[in-house]
């Protein structure tokens, strides 16, 4: 079921370590559930970035009940509030909040603090072989699309270790991934399901993501009135719409009115 196994199983052969990016989403459960099938147990290590309160409440206890490795949590030393509000202080001329070409949150709250870990851990490994596994997939835009589902990172492939960016499942559907985490057994975490009011979420990521569709804004807004209320007065407090002219809150009430009329 995963890419490019006839070279995976020359890196394992070679004791190369796989960095599990988990982020307790559909497509992090079923990379795992698949790579577990094929990657001896010690030679699998997984880590979580934490987001914090814009983070879903009980995300870290779903990936600790559905994965059999320890969970290794990074945080970074700021938090997404944190990071829109010194952007707007001192680039009060350009928005602060994250946005499909600009994705800070990404680089800044996930990658950086999980490429501080690999590099750690294969220090204190003796490692020198690793992949950064992620469940990135081609059908979620036509930009992860053309990505490449096995190549070198260039940015931790230095002083003597080779690091190799892998997207195991980047090939299937949303219906495959969640066939496959019913295939082993699990349930997706509890977001994805239907609530009273509304859908489930389409993906997860932050309750209230720059990248998420208006259904999963509206079901946030619906689980998490409290925080949904911080992001409004955060819009307030800094000046500038969450999405590019358009308000985290007239992004959720257009759902409304469209499921109203």
């Amino acid at each position: 079921m995963i890419l490019e196994r006839p070279k995976i199983t020359e890196l394992i052969k070679r004791g190369a370590i796989f960095y599990v990016s988990h982020s307790g989403g559909k497509d992090s459960q079923a990379m795992y559930a698949a790579l577990t099938q094929l990657v001896p147990d010690h030679q699998i290590v997984v880590v979580h970035a934490d987001l914090g309160e814009v983070e879903w409440i009980g995300v870290q206890d779903h990936i600790k009940a559905t994965i059999n490795h320890p969970l290794n949590v990074v945080r970074a030393a700021k938090t997404f509030f944190d990071m829109v509000e010194h952007r707007a202080r001192t680039r009060p001329d350009v928005p602060p909040w994250p946005s499909s070409t600009t994705r800070q949150c990404t680089s800044d709250l996930k990658r950086g603090p999980i490429y501080k870990f690999i590099r750690a851990d294969m220090k204190a490994r003796g490692a020198t072989l690793a992949l950064n596994c992620t469940g990135i997939r081609a059908q979620e835009s036509a930009g992860r699309a053309r990505k490449e589902p096995l190549r070198l990172n260039a940015v931790l492939s230095k002083a003597g270790r080779e690091v190799n960016e892998y997207m195991p499942i980047h090939h299937l559907t949303s219906a495959h991934v969640f066939a496959n985490i019913e295939r082993a057994g699990q349930v997706p975490f509890h977001a994805y399901r239907l609530h009273p009011n509304s859908l489930g979420n389409d993906r997860l990521s932050c309750v209230f993501c720059i990248m998420g569709s208006a259904n999963d804004l509206q079901h946030g807004a619906r689980c998490r009135p409290d925080l949904y209320q911080k992001y409004l007065e955060l819009e307030e407090r800094t000046g500038w719409t969450m999405f590019n002219g358009k308000s985290l809150k007239q992004r959720v009430e257009g759902v409304n009115a469209r499921k109203a009329a």
